[in-house]
Order: C-alpha cells, then structure tokens, then sequence
C-alpha cells in the first residue's frame, strides 16, 4: 500500500475529502444561494485537520481557501487558519502563494486573514521545505509594515528571517521613521534590536530602548500539536518503506513485518556480474548511467507498485514485459469472475490507481481488465478508485469505449440520484481533461479524436439535460458549466481545434442556464458561447464544409437570442435573423406579454430581461447607477436635484436629466454596467456583447482611453 493511500485510511478519507469539498463548494456561493449554515461544515473540518494533520495536497487546497476571494465569513476562515496543521514540511510554493496573498487591494483577503496568516508562516517557519524563500520574499514583507493591522505579525516574520545581508541604511532609517511615528511601537522597536544586532555602531539613540516585543512563539500549544502531528506521521512512513515510493530506489513495503500479498516486490534472481539490478540502483544517476544494462526483474507484475520499475520500462519498452503483466491481470480478472475466495478486487485498484497516477497512462491490458471487472461490480466498493483510474482512459474509437466501459460503469454507478449523476458528470469532466492534456501534446492530427470527443459531449448533453431537471441548483450549474468551460477550450484553441469538431450544447440546456437565477452563471455560459464563437470564426476559414449552415445558425441562434433579452430589450423575438425566441412556443409568449399588460408596470415583457430588468443582474445594474449618482453628489457638493427610482431605461434617463438629475446616455450606462460587472468577476457577459455586436465593440472602443 502507498504512503498516501496509508494516509488517507489513518486520517478517514472519505470523510475528510468530503468535508473538505463541502467547504470549498460552500465557499463559492453566497449564503442566500448555499442554502444552509456552512459553520458546521467548517467546525468538522477544524476538528479532523487538528486530529490528523494536512497532506500536502489537502493543505494546498486550504491555502488556496483562505488566500482568494470567497463567501465563507471571516470567523470560518479564521477557524480554517487555526487549524493548518502541515503533516509534511510546507513546501515553497505555499508559502508564496501566502505571501502573494498579503497587501491592499479588492482580491487580497480581509487584514484580519492576513494577520492570521503571517502568524500561521511564524509557527510553520520550522518546517518550511525552503526557509530562504521568505529571504526571497524580504522586500515585499518589508515593504507592509505601514499596515498596522499585521505590523506586529510581520515584525515576528521578519525578526525569523533577517540576516546581515537584509539590514541596509535605508531600511534603518525606514523602520526609526516608523518607530517614531508609532510611539515606539514595541514590534517595530524589537525588529529594529535584531538589526542592531548586526550594525550595532549604527543604530544609537533611544530608538532600541524603548519596550520591544521579545517574538515569543505566538502559541506554543499549537507548536507541541503540530509536532505530535508531524512525528506520527513520519513514524508511519519510517514503518511503511525504507524511501520514498517516488525515489530511486525500489520499494520495500512492510506493515507489521508483512509485505503485500497481492502484487510482489521487486526481486532479480539469476544476475551475472555484468548485469545490473533494479535493487542496486540508488540514485538518479545510478538509475540513467545503467539503464541500458539493468535487469528486468522475474516477477515484472511488481510495476504496479514500483515507481522505479515503471519508470524502467516506460523508459526501456519491452514488449514481453507487457505480456506478462498482461497475463497475470488477465488471470486475476478471471479469479474475480469465478468468484475465488481470498481475491480482494480493492486491493487491485489501489495498485492500478497507484499505476495510472504515477505514469498518467492506461495500458491497453487495463482496459480488458475493466472491461471484465465491470460486470460484476456493485458499483459501490472503491467507486473512487475506479472513477480515478477511468479518468486517464486513452482516447479510443468512440464505440469501443461506450461499449466496453461507459455504458456498464454507467449501469452500475446511476442509481436514480442526483448525487450519483453529478458523480458520473465530474467523472466525464475529468476525464476530457485528461484527454485535452493528450491532444495538446501530439505534433500530428489524431484520427480518432474528433469523433471520439463529439460521441462524449453527445453523452454528457443528455446527462445535464437530466441534471437541470433533477437537481435545478447553483452548484448543479456550476459543475455542468465546469464541462462545457473545458469544450470550449477545445474549440477556442487552434492547437487542439485541428483534433476536434467543435460541438455545441443542447439548445434547450443553453437556455435553462441562461434563466438560471445566479450571475455567476449567466456570465460563466457568456464567456463559453463567447469562446465557441472565436471558435467558429477559426474554424470556418480552414474547414467550413465540416460545419453545415443549420448548424451554425443553431449556434448564432443562442448569440441572437441572449443579446435581444439583455441587450436590445426584445426577449423572445423570433424575427430576427437566426434568432429562435428562445425556444418559447409563440402562443406562451402571447399569453405572457398579455399578463405582463395587465400589471401596467411600464414594463413589456421583451423588457423584462434585460440588464436593468433582469431577475439576475438589475440589483447589480441599480447599484451600479446609484455609483454614479453618489460620485455625482461628491462632485457637485450635493446639487443633484433628483434620483433615479430604477429600473433605468431610455426614457428614464432622458426624463431624469430634464429634471435635475444625472445625465448620462443610454449606451453609456450600459457600457458602464458591463464594465461594472467585469470588476464583480463576471465578466463573462461584456465579453459575449463586444464579440457579438460589432456596434457595441465600437462604442466601447471610442469610450476607451487613447494610450
């Protein structure tokens, strides 16, 4: 067994990545959309990182938590922080993204984080994988002791790491400035008795004797835990190999004196003198200076479990080798189908898991294997090792993977849940990743890829279809939007359009997100058609003959139809050239313009969904108007004699500013929306209006100011 996966069964897994998930996923969406008090959520996961530690890769997606703009509140991410018990060193490219972290500005989190922060790098400083990164880093620190909130904390940091080469006359004379205008701020005057230290006959006066901080560890009960952590879990690892499994050294797994029963270590019987074995090999120069003379070892299954060994033979292909694992996965599969007592199928996976991560390949053997194991699968046991595996699938003819695999791991994995389909679509999301990362790769056109790819995105269209209906919710949205983003890429780059067919969304799926209720995913679906737009643009002056007219006038019809509901105020029009109204029948939308009369709001119903009326963005389109109106009032020292009431149309604003109020054009203050919403994150939706409508790209261009 792995030291990761004996990671995961000490710490409880399962348990902690779902916890952990459920954080992350609750962090995205604002408290009004999530639903439910993430608080819970958040304590469990304080309580399981303080009982077991972070793993690298855990910890990394906490860092990433804490240090981006999210909606969990202060005192959760607080919580969070307390809690980052590093159960390995913290490697250097965490505590960058900790320090890039820290300063003014929209996207920096809150001081009161940073401060957190700066005291979680004073108490991790010891086990940090390369302590002179944050020498590195010494000007950026320095340069934030104006902040008072975190000056304390970042005086600490700076006591740990500065060295003779960090004390400079101009910092002297910053930090005696800074002690000054503090009153001898005990920080700042404890941080300036380190740099006497060095230039003693430089600092004099009364500037160090002043009380100083004397930079204490800010918790030592949080030290001694933290140690506690670290020591179990490299006494785990000293029990569980003799090196690391990614070292230059083979294997020698050994819980309670056993080794594994499954898949054998790696053993050279027969050597001569000349030869080399893998087991002599102790160093990456040892491994590339002999990799000509070294041994194959007699039982060649052991690659599923020996890094060194598949390292070996992706270097040094054998075709015999290959058979012979071939063979002994063959017959293993075979004892699985008989149902031979003693054959543990977990045990199996944890080794092809091991296999696939390590290598990022999928022999062909391993398909035949699945392709027999999948028939007597419960579709429960290991259902995380196998979505693993799955994901790194080569790409194949299309027929060949949907009968061999998707269709039965379907069968076994569906069960009539929401929660079973949202699985099976992470899994495809993966797995067209996966197989992105392969295209991206290849110097020549992939002869299967195109159909391969189109076959998938068929798939997964019917499986959102089925998702919008079953779970109609934020983060439902989110993960099939997670999907599309990745076909985009496929189609917006001319890299890997050479490989595919651009392959559009079901029309009626388009325009359910397009009237979902949350922005973030209004603009997330902007910014895709926007991509698969730029796409087709490509695509068509090198191949149009492989996209029909319908086809591309399906495509505009979803362009033609957002831009007359958010733009042009004519939703569901049908009129316009390519434009299917939405899919709305023409007698609904009598019936409604009918009821919307009724109401005699002012409002028609093709008005309705734009961007001052939208269910989605008129809160943010008001707010932003009303922005402009303060400014105005700041400007003009409250002369503004009238206020907008909202929504803002046309006519509104010619009658506001022929009674005193503020005057500014139609199309201006719908630029200056889309403007406002791109500094909200979503900028999605600007970008669809400027490459769609080329009126809107020049009147934004002449707004722009002129370099």
């Amino acid at each position: 067994m792995s030291e990761h996966q004996e990671d995961d069964e000490f710490r409880g897994a399962p348990d902690f990545r779902e916890t952990l998930s459920d954080v992350i996923r609750a962090s995205k969406l604002t408290a009004r959309q999530r639903g439910y008090n993430v608080k819970p959520a958040v304590e469990r996961l304080a309580s399981l990182s303080y009982d077991q530690g972070l793993l690298p890769e855990d910890l990394s997606q906490l860092i990433d938590l804490v240090t981006t703009p999210s909606f969990l509140d202060q005192a959760s991410l607080g919580n969070i922080i307390r809690n980052l018990y590093p159960a390995t060193t913290v490697s250097v490219d965490l505590v960058t993204r900790v320090v890039g972290s820290l300063g003014h500005g929209k996207l920096k989190p809150s001081l009161a984080i940073q401060g957190a922060l700066l005291k979680w790098l004073v108490m991790i400083y010891h086990v940090i994988d390369n302590q002179t990164i944050l020498s590195r880093a010494y000007s950026v620190l320095f340069n934030l002791l104006d902040t008072a909130a975190i000056r304390k904390q970042l005086c600490h940091l700076l006591a740990l790491i500065t060295r003779r080469r960090h004390v400079r006359p101009y910092r002297i004379q910053s930090l005696l400035s800074l002690s000054r205008q503090t009153g001898n701020d005990p920080a700042v005057t404890g941080l300036l008795r380190v740099f006497k230290d060095y230039y003693p006959e430089i600092i004099v006066g009364e500037a160090t004797r002043a009380k100083a901080s004397t930079f204490k560890h800010p918790d030592p009960q949080w030290r001694e835990r933290l140690d506690e952590i670290q020591v179990a879990h490299a006494t785990r690892h000293t029990n569980n190999a003799d090196r690391p499994l990614n070292a230059f050294r083979v294997a020698r797994r050994r819980v309670n004196g056993k080794g594994s029963t499954l898949v054998p270590e790696v053993h050279t019987l027969n050597a001569t003198e000349n030869s080399v074995t893998l087991e002599e090999i102790e160093s990456v120069d040892g491994f590339v200076n002999n990799l000509e003379k070294i041994d194959l070892p007699n039982q060649l299954i052991a690659v599923l479990g020996d890094p060194l060994l598949q390292k070996l033979l992706m270097l040094k292909p054998d075709i015999e080798a290959h058979d012979r694992v071939g063979s002994w996965l063959s017959s293993y599969g075979q004892d699985l189908m008989s149902g031979e007592l003693g054959v543990d199928p977990r045990d199996c996976l944890e080794m092809l898991n091991t296999y696939v991560l390590s290598t990022k390949t999928f022999p062909p053997i391993f398909l035949a294997f699945f392709g027999e194991y999948l028939k007597i699968w419960n579709g429960h046991d290991g259902r995380d090792l196998v979505l693993s595996i799955l994901a790194y699938l080569p790409i194949l003819p299309f027929s060949e993977l949907s009968v061999g695999i998707f269709l039965p791991f379907e069968t076994k994995i569906l069960d009539n849940t929401a929660d079973s389909q949202l699985q099976l679509l992470g899994f495809y999301t993966s797995l067209l990743q996966h197989w992105t990362i392969l295209l991206a790769s290849l110097e020549q056109q992939s002869a299967q890829a195109s159909t391969t790819i189109a076959g998938l995105v068929t798939r997964v269209n019917d499986l959102c279809l089925t998702l919008v209906q079953t779970s109609p919710t934020a983060s439902t949205h989110s993960m099939i939007l997670d999907f599309y983003e990745q076909t985009a890429v496929l189609a917006s780059d001319p890299k890997l359009l050479v490989h595919t067919r651009i392959m559009i969304p079901s029309p009626p799926l388009v325009y359910i997100l397009h009237f979902s209720f949350s922005p973030s995913t209004l603009s997330r679906l902007c910014s895709i058609l926007s991509n698969y737009k730029a796409g087709f643009q490509k695509a068509i002056t090198t191949s149009r003959s492989e996209y029909t007219s319908e086809y591309i006038n399906e495509f505009n019809g979803f362009l033609m139809d957002i831009c007359n509901c958010l733009w042009r105020s004519r939703a569901f029009n049908s009129n316009d050239i390519n434009a299917h109204g939405c899919l709305m029948p023409a007698e609904l939308v009598e019936d409604l313009t009918s009821y919307t009369n009724s109401l005699r709001t002012g409002a028609t119903l093709s008005m309705l969904f734009s961007l001052s009326y939208s269910p989605v963005l008129s809160l943010l389109a008001i707010s932003y108007f009303r922005e402009l109106e303060e400014e105005e009032l700041q400007r003009s020292a409250g002369k503004l004699s009238t206020r907008h009431a909202g929504p803002v149309t046309r006519s509104s604003l010619i009658a506001l500013a022929n009674s005193g109020g503020l005057q500014v054009g139609w199309d201006d203050y719908r630029l200056g929306v889309l403007s406002y919403l791109d500094g909200k994150g979503m900028a999605g939706v600007g970008q669809l209006m400027y490459n769609t409508m080329t009126n809107v790209m020049r009147r934004r261009s002449s707004t722009m100011p002129q370099s």
